[in-house]
């Protein structure tokens, strides 16, 4: 948390040493060193409230990002040759290996 806050300028600027482990920031003071710290559990709903805030807001872009579902253009599963396992009608088949795996590849793809 510290290092959202401060920064690494703010770190070298007062010779700080963050210990992630122990959620301990040290650094020199005028007569001693100068240590804050938290809690785990503090430390925990924090991390707990910013993960539901980046949910909230990840939902609120999605929702507003993505068509009702009017609007798509759904082909029917009957109809779409994407959806089968059946090959392209034309399909080349060219030798992948020396043992006669092949591998098939469509003739009338888009060159991009």
């Amino acid at each position: 948390m510290y290092h959202a806050i401060l920064g690494r300028p703010a770190y070298a600027k007062f010779m700080a040493v963050p210990n992630y482990t122990y959620l301990k920031l040290k650094m020199p003071g005028p007569k001693c060193v100068i240590m804050v710290g938290t809690s785990f559990q503090h430390a925990y709903e924090c991390d707990a409230e910013c993960f539901q805030f980046a949910e909230t807001l990840i939902r609120s872009e999605k929702l507003s990002a993505e068509p009702s579902p009017e609007d798509l253009d759904i082909p029917e599963m009957s109809k779409c040759a994407a959806c089968s396992f059946e090959p392209a009608k034309d399909a080349k088949e060219v030798a992948v290996s020396d043992d006669g795996h092949t591998l098939r590849i469509g003739t009338v793809l888009d060159p991009k």
